[in-house]
């Protein structure tokens, strides 16, 4: 009975899955300022949480190697990537954080003090934000780099939804087929890409919380598009 047991958890160990992993800490998931297309790299402690991260994947999954890795192309994701241990066999732009406009490089509260109220992303959106937030300049990271911010009109929920539609459409035969793929990219857009996969409405994803350098499960099972693990 208990090597059947270990039998049937091998097979599903070896059984299509979507495997989303956010990237490690950076300087602005750390003091909480909307990181979109602004291209910061990690921390030493986001290098640190990456490799954990990716002990704890290869231990979840038998040491089993993806068939396919695909990566956002900005510097955070790719490092995770590379700490983590995985070589992305492509980078997708379908898979950058989303475009917060006016929001980026910036925190709730300045936000805040910005419209005179408060805002929330997922209700009022980078539409709801004071306009007076657009242009482009140079931020300072702590470690000395100076990095381009570009406050732009931003993207809507929708429009980062049908991004992310875009890439489920792709990947979902190779689930189907038994492959085993890894994204690595941003919380938002993986939470986002969650509800298309469940097929849910976009804005459920703010219920789905995801930390730095932790991963999550999709899978297919008995016919329908689940959650496998979440947020490990």
């Amino acid at each position: 009975m208990v090597n059947s047991v270990y039998v049937e958890c091998k097979e599903a160990s070896r059984s299509g899955a979507i495997v989303l992993l956010r990237h490690g800490q950076t300087a602005w998931s750390l003091s909480g300022q909307h990181t979109g297309r602004t291209d910061i790299p990690l921390t030493v402690e986001g290098e640190r949480q990456s490799l954990a991260a990716g002990r704890r994947l290869r231990a979840q999954f038998d040491d089993r190697t993806p068939e396919y890795v695909f990566s956002s192309p900005l510097r955070r994701a790719r490092q995770t990537a590379m700490f983590a241990g995985l070589h992305p066999t492509q980078l997708l732009d379908g898979l950058m954080e989303w475009d917060y406009g006016p929001a980026e490089g910036r925190t709730r509260a300045d936000i805040r003090e910005a419209n005179g109220k408060d805002w929330n992303l997922w209700r009022q959106g980078t539409e709801g934000i004071n306009h007076d937030l657009l242009g482009d300049w140079d931020a300072v990271l702590p470690g000395g780099e100076h990095v381009s911010v570009h406050n732009g009109e931003g993207e809507t929920l929708k429009q980062v939804a049908n991004r992310a539609q875009g890439v489920i459409d792709a990947i979902e035969p190779l689930v189907a087929d038994g492959q085993m793929v890894v994204l690595v990219a941003h919380a938002h857009i993986l939470r986002i890409l969650t509800t298309c996969w469940l097929g849910l409405d976009p804005a459920a994803a703010r219920l789905f919380r995801m930390d730095t350098a932790h991963f999550s499960t999709l899978s297919q099972y008995k016919g329908d598009n689940v959650i496998q693990f979440w947020n490990q």
